[in-house]
């Protein structure tokens, strides 16, 4: 970004998008039964019924699960968050990570660096990069957090691609078939900053990582962690492997794995979250 642009630490473009909160519509009020034991059980049935049907569209409603035209409304309106949503709503200042941790301890995660919007080169393992090609680099955002003790590090990212919902959709099946998210070939790297916690965090210190390929927005989420004070790591662990029960492993011990996919998690809800408010009907 240049000179000129809107400062990376506070929004990615200037303005904050207005957003509101609809209540769903109430469907399915049911009829007054006709008098009679058989007409009571069928009414009784067709109440139960329409409140099923009444509660599906509802929650419909809730998931943003809305039929076809509002799911491709809810993607293309992610396509376009990065540009129109303030740093603070994707990447807050402070994350709480109820239950997060290693045993369901808590965590909490304070933001300590923040990249500007940018493309994708130098950001992924060689490998990597080309495996994501096919779904095109559109933005990619990053952020960089620390625990309450400052001993672990932590970035996040949000790469928004050019893909459709087939391609997003196709780009998932293959890292979940050929378990690419598993490959330390495949590790998206981190951001650093200097002056801060993570001055040393570079591609030797990655500890665990994981990386999401959602279908329902153009959205590769992903996250690496490793430990402040710069030490390399040898054998680096995916996540999902280092927060089993059992692992033995540094990065499982260190709960570095629930570092990953604590912060992923939460940051991933969260542009849902964002998303589904920038699509909701008005009241």
């Amino acid at each position: 970004m240049g000179g000129s642009g809107p400062d990376p630490v506070y929004s990615w473009e200037a303005g904050r998008p207005v957003v509101s909160f609809a209540e769903p519509d109430v469907f399915g009020a049911p009829t007054r039964p006709r008098v009679g034991s058989r007409s009571l059980a069928a009414a009784a049935c067709l109440v139960l019924g329409l409140g099923l049907i009444g509660g599906a569209v509802t929650g419909s409603w809730l998931t943003g699960e809305d039929g076809p035209e509002a799911a491709g409304n809810s993607f293309a309106a992610a396509r376009t968050l990065w540009h129109i949503v303030p740093v603070d709503d994707l990447f807050p200042p402070t994350v709480e990570g109820t239950g997060a941790g290693p045993g369901g301890a808590d965590r909490t995660w304070t933001r300590i660096a923040v990249a500007p919007d940018g493309g994708c080169a130098h950001a992924f393992d060689p490998l990597l990069y080309k495996a994501l090609a096919p779904v095109g680099c559109q933005r990619l955002l990053r952020a960089t957090y620390t625990d309450a003790t400052q001993s672990y590090v932590t970035t996040v990212g949000l790469l928004f691609t050019k893909a459709d919902p087939a391609a997003m959709s196709a780009l998932a099946a293959r890292f979940r078939d050929e378990h690419l998210d598993r490959r330390t070939d495949l590790m998206p790297r981190p951001y650093a900053a200097a002056g801060t916690a993570a001055a040393t965090f570079g591609d030797p210190q990655r500890a665990s990582w994981t990386i999401s390929v959602l279908t329902d927005a153009p959205v590769v989420a992903y996250a690496v962690s490793g430990w402040s004070d710069g030490r390399t790591v040898d054998a680096p662990q995916p996540a999902a492997d280092a927060v089993r029960s059992g692992a033995t492993t540094d990065p499982a011990q260190a709960g570095l794995g629930n570092e990953a996919q604590g912060l992923a998690d939460r940051v991933e809800r969260r542009l849902r979250k964002t998303v589904g408010t920038a699509t909701e009907k008005p009241a």
